[in-house]
């Protein structure tokens, strides 16, 4: 091989290289565009209101549905970060085609304050549209170590406050005849798990009054959607140094466990679109920290648009992030392993 014919090679491999990095970057870009669209067309003109603006997920769902065009209301327990963030959305948007959040404290852990802040939603704009209710308190200790009195705490927050602003508006949609509830819910509203019982039973009890919910209001055009998720990154559990979590790598390298606050917003979003409810997940744990994968029910209307694969990572992440042994009987659960080794996945599954 001459000269000519290495420097052709050379030559060609850098195109074939600057090819890929174009088509990945268009790729990269229209998926942009397709999820902005999204945005517009899902919220555009809608009243939406998040009760936890404040959070990580709230804040990335505040400023994609506000980038899409919604008239949101911001819910948090501190009145100055509310004003910080309204302001960084207006900074960062055209204010030709987005409206001025509006804001409203809201603490669940002070129930006598709800039914006064309920007044004050509605007369923001009149009506809501959206509901989204992300709004969470997490504990973690074995029972006889937690106070009735937390136990109180954790019931409100989780469980009390959201069905309390639920019913003080629910009137209000039912006399549109339209409106969408969605509920952020942990994958511990499905199963139970050492040294989380009040957590557990906090989102027990919330799933299910959602669910019933779901189909009482289903004849008055009413959606009420859930999400389970297992594990909402934050920038304290990610590892990466600050650089590289303010490059684009953040938002396009895979990762194994669990989802970041922004793919979670969208998630979000497009639950909003398909006006979707729910899917659900099953599990039996042992007394030896063992955890049995067993079934993952998959509604007709999800079968063939891959959401088996979703499920069975939700309930792989489960185990590393609970550092669990699982046992697997569900063989798509299997395939799902077998199929994805760079997942580091093995070394929690039991073999039979």
């Amino acid at each position: 091989m001459g000269i000519s014919d290495i420097m052709s090679l050379d030559v060609t491999s850098v195109w074939l290289v600057l090819s890929v990095v174009a088509v990945a970057a268009g790729v990269f870009y229209l998926y942009s565009l397709i999820l902005r669209h999204l945005a517009k067309t899902t919220v555009r003109n809608k009243v939406v209101l998040i009760t936890d603006s404040l959070s990580t997920l709230g804040n990335e769902c505040a400023k994609l549905f506000h980038t899409g065009g919604a008239r949101l209301i911001l819910c948090g327990s501190n009145w100055e970060k509310l004003e910080t963030l309204a302001e960084r959305l207006m900074s960062e948007s055209d204010p030709t085609l987005t409206f001025p959040p509006k804001l409203v404290e809201l603490d669940f852990s002070n129930m006598e304050s709800v039914p006064e802040v309920i007044s004050e939603i509605l007369e923001c704009y009149g009506c809501l549209d959206v509901l989204i209710f992300n709004s969470s308190m997490k504990v973690k200790a074995p029972v006889q170590c937690l106070s009735l009195e937390m136990d109180r705490i954790v019931m409100d927050v989780n469980y009390f406050g959201p069905i309390t602003l639920v019913k003080g508006v629910l009137s209000s949609l039912i006399c549109r005849r339209t409106g969408h509830i969605l509920l952020v819910n942990s994958i511990q509203g499905k199963l139970t798990m050492p040294f989380r019982a009040s957590y557990a039973a906090s989102k027990h009890a919330v799933q299910a009054f959602f669910d019933c919910l779901r189909a009482e209001v289903q004849e008055y055009g009413i959606t009420v959607s859930t999400v389970n998720h297992t594990f909402i990154k934050t920038p304290s559990t990610n590892s990466e140094d600050e650089v590289t979590a303010k490059s684009v790598w953040t938002d396009v390298k895979p990762t194994s466990l669990g989802v970041t606050p922004k793919e979670m917003a969208t998630e979000l979003l497009k639950t909003l679109s398909r006006a979707v409810s729910s899917a659900v997940l099953k599990y039996s744990l042992s007394q030896d920290q063992q955890v049995e994968l067993i079934s993952t029910e998959v509604p007709e209307s999800y079968r063939g648009k891959g959401v088996a694969a979703h499920l069975a990572k939700a309930a792989l992440d489960f185990v590393v992030e609970e550092n669990l042994t699982a046992r697997i009987s569900c063989w798509y659960i299997r395939k799902y392993v077998d199929e994805n080794p760079h997942l580091g996945y093995q070394g929690y599954i039991e073999d039979e």
